[in-house]
């Protein structure tokens, strides 16, 4: 392959990967500090965690001074006080998690609309099209760093590479408020020493077996033969490989203008087991893709949901709905029947997914001739263009959607 040098650097593609740093807990801090705290939690033994006297009494999200203690991500609360007995513990708040990525995701839309939401704090902003535009892109991944923490007061790390798969592993090297570059000609020098658990998407299972058959690092897994590894690990053997190699050809998958389709998911920091736990993550997935249909004016054909298992098996399920609708408790509902027949309780889940298809400008429906009365501009439908006007006027967020929440009954 040839390349040609511009500014500096090779003219071929560049994507930025922007992660925030210990999201959770970060957040929470500077909501704290904002409403008048005086403390910095992140600066504290804290925790964000869930309900100590019941089965969600988790870690989820832990400071630095935590973690040096040996606190980890998806612990139990009371194993955690063990080892860091002045714990002070944070309740979760999705509420308020939602508004600071929506400001971190609306702040690099400012540049390009060619922004990919990967998790509730992690973007993938594909910078080959603006590059001219900006110029050199470690110049503009310092600026966006340094911009969300004086505008917003939260940091993130910054990965720089000629893919998603590389920028990605790039904003995972030192912590936190930094930037890091993983091109091409740097993966043997970056990525090959590395343990093989630290790459992307080997999940604890996987690096335990990958080192039983005596692949330890990353180096060590980029020249495995290609068919041993389809052997040991099928369809999982080839994207280990490529990965390990630095090669995926993946897009920024962006909201492109009256879409056919809207999705949200999440990976989770850890497998969910816990029902009540993988609910919560619906109901921010369902509220994340109504709210684009909102803004769209769009209306629902067919209602999808994903789920990767621990076992890194997917599966999806959609319905194709018999009238299309922007009513978000339908949505709900539709959803929650579409998990209870794919769940498999014996299995943790990996990552979720929600999706909104076959859109349409129009609502349809499939009349009778027994249906007489039918209105297309029904009280669900008036409710949500008044919601979308006052959001036009005064801001998102404004309004919630109250008691609307994602249940199992």
């Amino acid at each position: 392959m040839c390349y040609y040098v511009v500014g500096g650097f090779m003219n071929e593609r560049i994507v930025l990967h922007i992660d925030v740093n210990n999201a959770f807990l970060s957040w929470t801090a500077v909501d704290m500090i904002k409403n008048g705290s005086k403390i910095d939690i992140r600066n504290r033994y804290a925790i964000i965690g869930g309900d100590e006297t019941k089965r969600r009494g988790i870690v989820l999200a832990k400071s630095n001074l935590c973690k040096q203690k040996g606190v980890y991500t998806s612990q139990t609360i009371y194993s955690a006080r063990k080892l860091c007995p002045y714990l002070d513990v944070y309740p979760p708040n999705h509420t308020l998690y939602k508004k600071y990525s929506d400001y971190l995701y609306n702040y690099l839309l400012q540049y390009t609309n060619i922004v990919e939401r990967y998790s509730i704090d992690e973007c993938f902003l594909e910078y080959t099209s603006i590059r001219r535009l900006y110029g050199n892109p470690i110049k503009f991944a310092y600026k966006i760093k340094n911009d969300i923490f004086n505008l917003y007061g939260f940091t993130v790390n910054v990965g720089i590479g000629n893919n998603k798969l590389c920028a990605k592993m790039a904003s995972d090297f030192t912590k936190p408020n930094k930037v890091h570059t993983l091109f091409k000609h740097e993966i043997s020098s970056k990525m090959w020493p590395l343990d093989v658990a630290e790459l992307f998407m080997i999940g604890k299972r996987s690096s335990e077996k990958l080192k039983k058959l005596n692949i330890n690092t990353i180096y060590d897994l980029a020249h495995t033969d290609k068919d041993f590894l389809i052997n040991n690990f099928k369809k999982m053997g080839i994207m280990m490989w490529e990965f390990a190699n630095g090669i995926d050809n993946s897009l920024v998958e962006y909201v492109k203008d009256n879409p056919k389709s809207i999705s949200a998911s999440t990976v989770l920091p850890y497998d969910y087991k816990n029902i009540d736990q993988i609910y919560d993550v619906f109901n921010y997935l369902i509220e994340e893709t109504y709210n684009k249909l909102k803004r769209s004016k769009m209306y629902v054909n067919t209602v999808g949901i994903g789920i990767k298992y621990s076992n890194w098996s997917k599966i999806s399920k959609q319905r194709k709905l018999e009238n299309s609708t922007d009513d978000i408790n339908f949505i709900k509902k539709i959803v929650l029947e579409l998990f209870n027949e794919l769940y498999d309780k014996e299995l943790g889940i990996r990552s979720l997914s929600v999706s909104l298809n076959d859109l349409d400008l129009i609502q349809r429906k499939q009349l009778s001739i027994f249906d007489k009365n039918y209105n297309v501009k029904n009280d669900s439908q008036k409710i949500n263009t008044v919601i979308v006007d006052i959001e036009k006027k005064f801001g998102k967020n404004l309004l919630d959607f109250g008691s609307n929440k994602f249940r199992k009954n």
